[in-house]
């Protein structure tokens, strides 16, 4: 098929485009000269195949698309502009839905989130966690859950440095909701490593200690797993998200995961993987534990890259992705 796809979420799209159809991803300039959200094109710190295109809006009109995958309202609007096509009458659509409830402005109060597609019956909902579905309001609106796949990077994990590994985005802006204020109880427990973009001014805004806590900003995905792989254990202090990809891709490194039992942890990291609670005095424990006994870490590892090959493995995902753009396109 060829199907229509924005580059909205790097890591999902990542594995979204090692399926077996061709893509097309909108690219559009912005005023400033980079990139507008509406068209990012191809990512350039991962690196996708070469049947992932870059489709300018006028190039589009050209193109025979099968199905489209809406990930924003605003998509919507794009293909009724771009193709004069509307999705779910006259062009076959997934939205897919990537965040829990409540994060985005105008979403509501959880547990009462009502979709922006909850009024149609026309466009199912692929939801990427169970938590999701049941959490939204999905109305009369179809709604499936696809979890995630991973591109495997390998069992790399040498917990060689007895430090802790975060990955956040954007935690200053984002604050509680990635557990940010969390960081100064971690950094009492253990040296931490905070990987992701948008960190500057981390330090200041929590009171963090700079010889404690260490910031490696927008670091290449490639690069990234292979600094978190050398960490002794994988710390995920977030409440409130959809489920982090990068917990699973520490996953499957091989790391010990230490993570706050919040949304859908508590069904991706099963007893044996690492230790999941609501009480942080029972995380920085355990990150000591694994800090202290390295044999611990790695038996957990081991059972953390079990887990996450057999629930989020590629094939599956992408097995499970089919399936559903073949039922909206018959």
């Amino acid at each position: 098929m060829k199907v229509l796809v924005w580059h909205v979420h790097g890591s999902w799209t990542t594995a979204f485009l090692e399926g077996r159809h061709e893509y097309l991803l909108p690219v559009v300039d912005g005023p400033d000269g980079r990139r507008s959200p509406d068209g990012l094109g191809r990512a350039r710190t991962w690196d996708w195949p070469a049947s992932a295109r870059e489709v300018t809006p006028e190039q589009l009109r050209e193109e025979d698309v099968d199905v489209v995958v809406l990930q924003r309202v605003r998509d919507l609007e794009l293909v009724r502009e771009w193709l004069g096509r509307e999705p779910g009458h006259d062009l076959p659509a997934v939205f897919l839905e990537h965040n829990a409830p409540g994060l985005e402005p105008g979403d509501g109060p959880v547990p009462h989130t009502r979709h922006p597609l909850a009024d149609r019956d026309d466009i199912p909902i692929a939801h990427v966690t169970h938590f999701n579905r049941l959490f939204y309001d999905n109305g009369r609106a179809p709604t499936t859950v696809i979890e995630h796949g991973i591109v495997d990077p390998g069992e790399r994990w040498t917990g060689e440095l007895a430090r802790a590994a975060v990955v956040t985005n954007e935690p200053v802006r984002r604050g509680r909701t990635v557990g940010a204020d969390l960081l100064p109880g971690l950094a009492a427990a253990a040296p931490v490593d905070v990987f992701g973009m948008g960190l500057s001014g981390l330090h200041e805004r929590h009171g963090l200690d700079p010889d404690r806590v260490t910031l490696y900003d927008d670091p290449p995905q490639a690069a990234m797993h292979t600094e978190l792989a050398r960490r002794r254990v994988y710390v995920h202090p977030v409440r409130w998200t959809s489920l982090g990809l990068s917990l699973l891709e520490a996953m499957h490194l091989g790391m010990p995961v230490v993570a706050l039992a919040t949304t859908e942890v508590v069904e991706a990291v099963p007893a044996g993987a690492g230790v999941v609670s609501t009480r942080p005095e029972v995380l920085w424990d355990a990150v000591r534990t694994y800090l202290d006994d390295e044999d611990a870490a790695r038996l957990a590892g081991k059972a953390a890259r079990a887990a996450a090959l057999e629930r989020y493995g590629l094939a599956r995902f992408l097995a499970d992705w089919d399936r559903l753009l073949e039922e909206v396109t018959r």
